[in-house]
C-alpha cells in the first residue's frame, strides 16, 4: 500500500464519491477511480460498494478507513505542531463547545481573544454532542461535564448554577410562585431533546412534583439559548445556567433560596497539544474571563 493510494482512499471514504474526492484532490473522477481499483487489486478485497447514489464502504473498507483516518489525523496534528511559531501563538484553532455556552458566553467575549491574538484564526464548532478530539474533529473543547476519554487533558473552569427564572410580563400575568410545589401550576420551558447539553437541565420538571412524576412542558426547545429567549419572552418559567440568563438582565430569579443543580465546565484537549502555544493562550483567555487565577 503506497501513500498516494491511501491518500486517495481517505478522500473518497470521507467524501462518499469519486467526483467529490476528485474535487478535493484536484484529480479527475477517472483518475480517482483508477487509484481505488489499483488499491483493491493490491489488497485483493473490495473497499467500496458502488451504487447509483454514491459509494458505501465494505466491511474491509471500514477496517482500512479506521486505520487510515487515525494515521492522517496524527499526521495533521504533527504538521500543526511542527509549523507552529516558537516565538508566538499563530495558526488555526478549532474550538468546540455546546450551542448554549458558545452563543451565550463565548461569542460575546471572543472579540477580546482575537484582538489580543491577531495571528490565530478560530474555527468555532457549536455541537451539543461531544466531538472526538483524539480523531481531530476539533483541537480543544469546553465541555459541560468531565471528559470521558482517559487520554485527554482537562482543566476545571467553573461551576455554573441553574437558577429558576421568569420574565416580568409572565409574573404580572400568572403571579409569582412561592414554593417549588406551586410551580407545578405554572407553564414550564424545558429542554426538549434526547441529548441534553448539560446535566440536570430539566431538573425543575421533577422537583416541582412530590409524587415522583414529571411536569409537562408548555414549551420544549432543543437549544439552551432558545430556552433563555423563550423565558425572557414570557412563555414560561425555566431553569437555565447563569451564563445564558445574563444575556437577559430583566429576568427575575424565582425562589432564589432554593438550592439548584450546577453545571461543571471543563477545558479539554489531547495530550499531543500539551505544548501548543495556541492552546495555552486560549486556555489563559478562558481562565481570565472567568476570573480564575
Amino acid at each position: 500500500m503506497d501513500w498516494d493510494k491511501l491518500r486517495v482512499f481517505h478522500a473518497v471514504a470521507e467524501a462518499g464519491s469519486f467526483t467529490h474526492a476528485g474535487d478535493v484532490l484536484n484529480l479527475s473522477q477517472s483518475a480517482v477511480s483508477r487509484q481505488i481499483s489499483a488499491l483493491e487489486d493490491v489488497l485483493q478485497v473490495p473497499l467500496f460498494h458502488r451504487h447509483a447514489r454514491g459509494l458505501i464502504l465494505t466491511e474491509q473498507g471500514e477496517t482500512l478507513h479506521k486505520t487510515v483516518r487515525e494515521v492522517f489525523s496524527k499526521l495533521e496534528m504533527t504538521q500543526t505542531l511542527l509549523t507552529e511559531s516558537k516565538e508566538k501563538a499563530a495558526g488555526r484553532l478549532r474550538v468546540t463547545t455546546t450551542t448554549g455556552f458558545g452563543n451565550c458566553w463565548l461569542m460575546p467575549r471572543l472579540h477580546r481573544f482575537m484582538a489580543d491574538n491577531p495571528e490565530i484564526d478560530i474555527c468555532l464548532i457549536l455541537e451539543d454532542n461531544d466531538l472526538d478530539l483524539g480523531m481531530r474533529e476539533a483541537d480543544v473543547a469546553v465541555r459541560m461535564h468531565a471528559p470521558r476519554q482517559p487520554d485527554l487533558i482537562q482543566r476545571h473552569l467553573a461551576d455554573f448554577s441553574l437558577p429558576i427564572f421568569a420574565a416580568p410580563r409572565y409574573i404580572e400575568k400568572f403571579g409569582m410562585p412561592k414554593s417549588l410545589d406551586e410551580i407545578k401550576e405554572h407553564q414550564l420551558v424545558l429542554f426538549g431533546e434526547h441529548h441534553p447539553p448539560v446535566a440536570h437541565v430539566n431538573w425543575l420538571a421533577q422537583a416541582c412534583r412530590t409524587d415522583g412524576s414529571t411536569q409537562t412542558a408548555r414549551l420544549e426547545v432543543n437549544s439552551m439559548a432558545a430556552m433563555a429567549s423563550a423565558i425572557a419572552a414570557g412563555l414560561g418559567i425555566g431553569s437555565i445556567p447563569t451564563y445564558a440568563a445574563k444575556e437577559f438582565p430583566d429576568l427575575v430569579q424565582i425562589l432564589p433560596e432554593v438550592t439548584t443543580p450546577t453545571v461543571d465546565a471543563y477545558f479539554v484537549y489531547p495530550e499531543e497539544l500539551r505544548s501548543s502555544k495556541r492552546v495555552a493562550v486560549f486556555r489563559d483567555f478562558l481562565m481570565s474571563e472567568l476570573g480564575i487565577r
